[in-house]
């Protein structure tokens, strides 16, 4: 049987994936409608749509907290901890979906700040599992 922790972390990574994914269909679309040059995309989509820039953004999001997140759960994973990082688990995955939701959908100042208080959800919890697995 998985660990939520398993299960969690393996979802973040595969909720990174969906993102490129999204990224590159709509990609792959603009280059084949020959809206876009293949060679003229930039990383961060700039000279694209707003939601495209969003999208970027909302995946980049994604893979700066993976070592951070997913570090820890995979350290609890590691050391055969995870009693310590499942009750959060589903939690932090569910706050990280949020906060790349919202992302996607709006740049509003309720939208940044609902945001936020996702974003600061995943922080709390990272605290307290990084003082769970120091102790």
């Amino acid at each position: 049987m998985h660990s939520a922790t398993a299960t969690a972390l393996t979802a973040f990574i595969a909720w990174a994936l969906a993102l490129l994914l999204l990224m590159e269909i709509i990609r792959s679309q603009l280059v084949l409608s020959k809206q876009v040059a293949a060679n003229a995309f930039v990383p961060d989509n700039a000279n694209l749509s707003p939601f495209m820039q969003r999208l970027a953004r909302a995946h980049a999001n994604c893979l700066e907290g993976l070592p951070i997140f997913g570090g820890l759960m995979l350290v609890a994973i590691a050391t055969s901890r995870t009693t310590l990082t499942d009750p959060l688990a589903y939690v932090v995955l569910a706050a990280r979906i949020a906060q790349s939701t919202i992302h996607l959908a709006s740049t509003s100042a309720a939208a940044v700040t609902l945001r936020f208080c996702a974003f600061a959800v995943q922080l709390g919890i990272a605290s307290w599992w990084s003082y769970l697995l120091l102790s």
